[in-house]
């Protein structure tokens, strides 16, 4: 079962040896899901202002964005506050499940892949580093989507109803890295929005952002693609390698 226990010992390569492989490379590669690896924050926008016309308002283009990688109690109070609703307990879990719900029925249609993400996830299994999928996403939703995604690309998941708190704190990367038993200092994580670089930031990983809908401030822990089109086990171990290098100067 994903994210139940941690795997055994990866053999893959660390960097040593002569040529391209003298980099030094990632103890694990932590990877985002929504707006990373699939086009799902679409997704999200469609069940989110669903949900805000049930409550009887629209939701506004200003707070869509800012609950782009939050976890579900934020994204919550987002919502009410940007209609204008008092945070009544009864009717935030109702809200939650009506957004649960109908992002359930969109991810059982299918998910589109984000541009390079498979093949990227593809490589990095090659190169054999261990590898995480950490998101914000709750434990029923994420099942739904790693059908289409595949099981097989990570060793662990944590989701984000598995962990104390969610994106933009540490506690989901931290948690990824104990399972897999590295350090995550030593990850890399790839992600898409300011939320999840922060919580990725925030563990000490380096980070890959690739950003789909929004910008993603720029920082000395990150490095930036526009794409995983491409990606190669070299360019991501170079990609790691600036951040390190980036931060011991």
């Amino acid at each position: 079962m994903p994210g139940s226990a941690a795997p055994p010992p990866v053999s893959g390569d660390r960097g040593q040896g002569h040529g391209s492989r003298s980099r030094p490379a990632p103890a694990a590669v932590l990877w985002d899901m929504d707006g990373t690896l699939v086009d799902s924050e679409k997704v999200w926008t469609v069940s989110l202002a669903d949900t805000a016309r049930a409550l009887g308002g629209e939701l506004s283009a200003a707070a869509r964005t800012a609950i782009i990688g939050s976890n579900m109690a934020r994204t919550l109070v987002l919502v009410f506050d940007d209609l204008g609703l008092p945070h009544d307990p009864a009717r935030m879990a109702e809200a939650e499940r009506m957004i649960l719900r109908r992002t359930a029925e969109l991810f059982r249609e299918g998910l589109e892949w984000r541009p390079g993400a498979q093949e990227a996830l593809r490589t990095v299994r090659a190169a054999g580093w261990p590898t995480a999928l950490v998101t914000n996403t709750g434990r029923e939703l994420t099942e739904l989507a790693l059908e289409g995604i595949g099981r097989e690309h990570f060793d662990v998941s944590v989701c984000g109803d598995e962990v104390p708190r969610g994106k933009p704190d540490p506690d989901p990367y931290l948690r990824a890295a104990s399972l897999l038993g590295v350090d995550a200092a030593d990850c890399l994580a790839v992600e898409d929005s300011p939320t999840g670089a922060l919580a990725a930031e925030r563990a000490g990983a380096a980070v890959l952002v690739v950003p789909c809908e929004v910008p993603v401030p720029a920082g000395p822990s990150r490095v930036q693609r526009d794409t995983l089109v491409g990606l190669t086990a070299e360019g991501l171990r170079a990609d790691y390698t600036r951040v390190r290098a980036r931060n011991a100067a």
